[in-house]
């Protein structure tokens, strides 16, 4: 399924191959009588050249995609590229099996070698009147010259999880967290960005619990940070260094859970020392909430998606509340086999804890530290668990993580 960068994407491209394929049809026809004429060739693109906005440079290539004119360009011709085989180009191969149909391919952007730049080449095959193939027209554009409508993407309005460094991950359990300075007065901190995020104009912040940092936006000044340390998250007078301004038009948040998702932020960072909040952001104007963990876990979801769900779903519930401290392996096990049955129904169970206790879970595994509740599973019961689990988070990469 495209996301929604690659259907913003489509769009422009969309637009551009409006834009150019219909001039360079034209072009194609107009060149029919001067191939194999490599001078007259090579006069006609000079001024072909001077009739096709933004384009960067334009040749021409025989049916067999070598090229046989100069390469033009607004400050005059490059007569080394003549004889270059372009045959295996991306956007030439396509081209190659076309019988009926779009005569036109337009390539996808790529880093030009000599400007080091975004650029991309519009092919058009060049036909006689019998229909016959040619060869080719080729023109490269700077992709920042080309115009393009002015819409910009909007971030899909859904959970995304994103993996983060597997050294951090794999490391995990061999970490504990350590009180930060902004841990031991982080109540006090929370009053402080609420008030300034109700009261003061600041529409977004990145709080960094470890560091004890905050980074700030504000709407008067919406193209810059502010980075607040502890010298000033500690002292209630650094609002007085923030113009007093009404609750910002454009905030989607209420009011009341700015200070709803900052207390959710504290329960997250105090609720494991092994797993916890290492850095939280809120976003007033889109409503986003981003979360970074320390097994390097990121998460963007919601405000209210965010203070829908509680401990038990980012660490789990006890073993008592989802009922699976009895089971045995002799439960599990028929005729020395997996019952894989009754394999997948612990799975189900296992995937009510939520995203973050499953890599708990996996990572344990995988240093061969059995949870608890699973201890009295036998070793290919839990290598099929954790199979079953790393499957279900591979799929969820970069996705929302609905388990």
């Amino acid at each position: 399924m495209d996301s929604i960068v690659q259907k913003s994407v489509k769009e422009q491209r969309k637009h551009l191959s409006k834009l150019i394929g219909g001039l360079l049809s034209d072009l194609a026809s107009d060149l029919v009588p001067y191939m194999g004429k490599p001078e007259r060739l090579n006069d006609f693109l000079t001024l072909a050249k001077k009739s096709l906005p933004y384009c960067k440079y334009i040749y021409v290539l025989d049916k067999d995609g070598i090229q046989i004119s100069n390469t033009v360009k607004h400050e005059g011709a490059i007569t080394e590229h003549l004889g270059r085989d372009r045959s295996k180009r991306p956007y030439l191969v396509n081209l190659f099996s076309v019988r009926d149909g779009d005569d036109f391919e337009l390539s996808s952007a790529y880093i030009s070698k000599n400007q080091k730049r975004p650029s991309l080449t519009a092919v058009q095959i060049i036909r006689n009147d019998e229909g016959e193939r040619l060869g080719f027209l080729g023109v490269d554009y700077d992709l920042r010259e080309l115009p393009r409508n002015d819409k910009i993407y909007e971030e899909p309005r859904k959970w995304r999880q994103i993996k983060g460094d597997p050294a951090i991950r794999g490391g995990l359990f061999m970490q504990s967290r350590a009180e930060s300075e902004m841990d031991k007065r982080l109540e006090e901190v929370m009053t402080i960005l609420e008030e300034l995020m109700t009261e003061h104009g600041v529409y977004h912040c990145q709080i960094h619990y470890s560091s004890s940092r905050v980074t700030v936006w504000h709407v008067d000044d919406p193209y810059t940070y502010r980075i607040l340390t502890m010298d000033e998250l500690s002292n209630s007078e650094v609002c007085l260094a923030y113009p007093k301004r009404p609750y910002f038009e454009r905030n989607i948040v209420p009011k009341p859970d700015v200070c709803n998702t900052f207390k959710q932020f504290f329960a997250l960072r105090f609720a494991d020392d092994t797993v916890y909040l290492r850095s939280g952001s809120l976003n007033l104007v889109n409503g986003f909430v981003g979360l970074n963990f320390s097994c390097d876990g990121t998460h963007y979801l919601t405000f209210d998606d965010f203070l829908e769900k509680g401990l038990d779903f980012w660490f789990g519930a006890n073993d008592e509340l989802i009922g699976i401290e009895n089971t045995t392996a002799e439960s599990t096990v028929v005729e020395g086999q997996i019952d894989k049955v009754e394999m997948d129904k612990l799975i189900e169970e296992i995937a009510l804890r939520g995203c973050l206790e499953i890599n708990q879970i996996l990572m344990k595994l995988q240093s061969r530290k059995t949870p608890e509740f699973l201890s009295e599973l036998k070793d290919e019961e839990l290598q099929y668990i954790h199979d079953e689990l790393k499957s279900v988070m591979d799929v969820y990469e970069g996705e929302v993580c609905s388990i």
